[in-house]
């Protein structure tokens, strides 16, 4: 076998290296801790926690000779309302709590509570704006108690049937309809939701159970203002009774809790001032207007 002759291996082309001045090197870069997200210009500011709010609540069953507090404490979220308080103890911590509420926005009134004394829808009441450290939430008063924040409602609505006001009154909206010559203004006494605030804020409720109340002397005043066929005599009737009109000693603490600005205690006065009218012109012969 003869020997076969390979050709030399050819070195690679290179480049040539450029000849000039060396590159200048620079100083080195300083070495430091390595970089954090945000600085304290530009950091989310910790999220703050409110206070603590000790929320009391009036408990009542049957068999209890007198109600009772008990406490819970939260620390509430911002913009938490009591209602949103109470629903949190029903869901998560004592479903046996009794109270009402449907609408969550100031709309049915069933939520009518006492807040720390003063009467207010729990789902229209900011925690934040309690200023009291302590929030004492107890049930209507002048109406019949039934457990914890509930009450009977019955004998508030039969107050309007009484006066002839129904609960559920046909509407006969003319459109486009303006307000006759000398009223600026339509003033709705029937934007009342029946929360029942304004009785239970009445002072003359508390001593005298037959007197009718601010709400169905709203009402009355409203069916005198726009009868819609209804005779006007009975009402008046009902308004001129000694626990009617009369009884009220303009203490405006109902148009003061009311959460529809109803004002029922201007309301009662000017039917006060119509039966008054009426009184006199029936004195002088000319009958009641």
């Amino acid at each position: 076998m003869s020997e076969s002759t390979l050709p030399p291996i050819q070195p690679a082309e290179t480049a040539p290296k450029p000849v000039g001045p060396p590159e200048p090197v620079g100083p080195p870069e300083p070495v430091g801790p390595p970089e954090t997200a945000g600085t304290p210009e530009t950091a989310a500011p910790p999220e703050q926690v409110g206070p603590t709010v000790h929320l009391r609540i009036s408990r009542l069953r049957a068999g209890d000779r007198k109600p009772h507090f008990e406490e819970f404490e939260f620390t509430p979220e911002p913009g938490a309302t009591v209602l949103d308080l109470l629903l949190e103890i029903r869901r998560n911590r004592d479903p046996s709590l009794v109270m009402r509420h449907s609408c969550m926005h100031a709309s049915c009134g069933t939520c009518g509570v006492r807040i720390n004394g003063r009467e207010a829808l729990a789902c229209d009441t900011k925690v934040a704006g309690v200023t009291a450290p302590t929030v004492d939430v107890e049930p209507l008063v002048n109406q019949r108690p039934v457990a914890d924040l509930a009450t009977d409602m019955v004998d508030f609505y039969a107050r309007f049937e009484a006066v002839g006001f129904p609960l559920v009154r046909s509407a006969e909206t003319v459109g486009g309809a303006e307000p006759p010559e000398g009223v600026k203004a339509y003033t709705r006494f029937e934007n009342c939701i029946e929360c029942g605030l304004c009785l239970s804020a009445c002072p003359i409720s508390r001593t005298d159970r037959s007197y009718l109340g601010p709400a169905a002397l709203a009402a009355a005043a409203r069916v005198a203002d726009e009868p819609r066929g209804q005779p006007l005599g009975p009402i008046f009737a009902i308004a001129a009774e000694p626990d009617s009109v009369w009884r009220c000693r303009d203490a405006m603490q109902c148009t003061a809790v009311c959460p529809s600005a109803v004002d029922p205690a201007r309301a009662l006065l000017g039917l006060r001032r119509r039966v008054a009218f009426g009184r006199v012109r029936s004195l002088l012969g000319r009958g009641r207007q």
